[in-house]
């Protein structure tokens, strides 16, 4: 098994209420998407809900646990989504999209670095790779262990996974005022998981700022990640 069991988890259902979060990085990656998008990790389907808008041709809805990808079909999405039950390493070989996105998906798979390269040939020249993740290894925290995350990435660790025949078009920090939350929780509360409230203050009060922040401070950090790759040949 590539993706770690503890993928499944509460987590889902509360970061589903941020809102606020999921607006702000859509407002970043939605110019990379193109006309067919392969959304790796689908989970309960709630980021599709806030990154899918319908104008796009196809969205592959892809989630390799058949129960959460139930949830996803029962959600009222834009009709050119599809659930599909499966890992990037199943799909037809034939299988060409514009770009593919793992949305706090890749710190849950043990093998990053092959798994990108797998995705990286089911990309056609010009067309992306799009990865967001939690973000500074020093972070590292329960939290993070509970829900099966393998690591956390810097801007070094991230762009040694460039797969071959790809270039890096944008690595950047995001969230800079969330980030104190992080290391809040790493050098004090060490919860496991946050609560609804928790959640609702960061995505509500804390994102808002961040927006602001972040491009006054030139995205030099934050409490994610953000990595975009072309493949070039």
């Amino acid at each position: 098994m590539t993706v770690s069991q503890a993928y499944i988890g509460s987590e889902l259902e509360l970061f589903a209420y941020a809102q606020h979060w999921k607006a702000y990085f859509k407002s970043i990656l939605s110019p990379f998407f193109g006309k067919r998008v392969l959304e790796v990790g689908a989970g309960l389907g709630a980021t599709t809900q806030a990154l899918c808008d319908g104008s796009q041709a196809e969205w592959i809805c892809l989630e390799p646990d058949p129960q959460l990808l139930a949830q996803v079909r029962e959600k009222e999405l834009p009709a050119c989504c599809r659930p599909q039950v499966g890992f990037v390493s199943s799909l037809a070989s034939e299988a060409v999209f514009d770009s593919i996105l793992y949305i706090d998906v890749l710190e849950h798979i043990e093998d990053d670095r092959a798994e990108l390269a797998r995705a990286s040939q089911h990309i056609g020249p010009g067309n992306r790779l799009i990865v967001l993740s939690p973000a500074y290894p020093f972070l590292y925290s329960p939290f993070d262990q509970s829900i099966g995350h393998y690591r956390r990435y810097d801007r070094a660790s991230l762009a040694a996974l460039t797969p071959p025949g790809c270039k890096i078009v944008k690595m950047q920090y995001l969230d800079s005022v969330g980030l104190l939350t992080s290391l809040a929780n790493r050098l004090f509360l060490r919860q496991s998981l946050p609560t609804q409230a928790q959640i609702l203050f960061w995505d509500r009060r804390l994102v808002p700022l961040s927006r602001f922040f972040d491009r006054l401070i030139g995205y030099r950090f934050g409490r994610s990640i953000l990595g975009i790759w072309e493949r070039i040949k």
